[in-house]
């Protein structure tokens, strides 16, 4: 389930907005008042979605945004005047006034796209850093070295022993390291 936050100067609007999401299945991780409310929230969640207003006690909307981390998702709502004025592209606006409608159909997209974002993420094999390629090499090369191994059987040597132990490769590789 995605992670949602409410953030909006008014408690009232916070709360309302907060219930119309909850009454539609989703959870709201919290409502806030501050910017920085939502960005000591934020700091504890992986990714998710931002639902606020334009402007905050301690700042705006924009600038919310930009301590935002990679993997979360910004809607404003707003009226006209106050998207004019303050407004930028890189967001997803919904005008004031607003039908509840409106606001879960807009969430609901978001949450697919960020699913499905997340879901491509997760499938791409992780890039390892040069130093835990060079740990793993040097594994394989004392794996060759001292059994004979050829290349190809010293790395499956140490992904079938990662995956038997529970541990990912590099970890397997300082193992082997330690034991010659």
């Amino acid at each position: 389930m995605i992670n949602i936050i409410v953030v909006f100067p008014k408690k009232e609007v916070a709360s309302k907005i907060k219930n119309i999401l909850v009454k539609n299945g989703y959870e709201v991780a919290a409502a806030c008042v501050t910017g920085a409310q939502a960005i000591q929230v934020v700091e504890r969640l992986e990714a998710g979605i931002v639902v606020s207003g334009i402007r905050f006690v301690d700042m705006l909307y924009h600038e919310l945004k930009e301590c935002l981390p990679e993997h979360f998702e910004m809607l404003v709502v707003a009226n006209n005047s106050q998207w004019q004025q303050y407004g930028e592209d890189d967001v997803i606006y919904l005008p004031l006034p607003m039908r509840s409608f409106d606001l879960v159909d807009t969430v609901e997209d978001m949450c697919r796209d960020l699913s499905d974002r997340l879901k491509r993420l997760k499938s791409k094999p992780k890039q390892r850093s040069a130093d835990e390629q060079g740990v793993i090499n040097r594994a394989k090369e004392l794996l060759m070295e001292r059994n004979g191994f050829s290349e190809e059987e010293a790395h499956r040597f140490l992904q079938k022993h990662s995956m038997d132990s529970g541990n990912n490769m590099v970890d397997t590789a300082y193992m082997v390291l330690e034991m010659f």
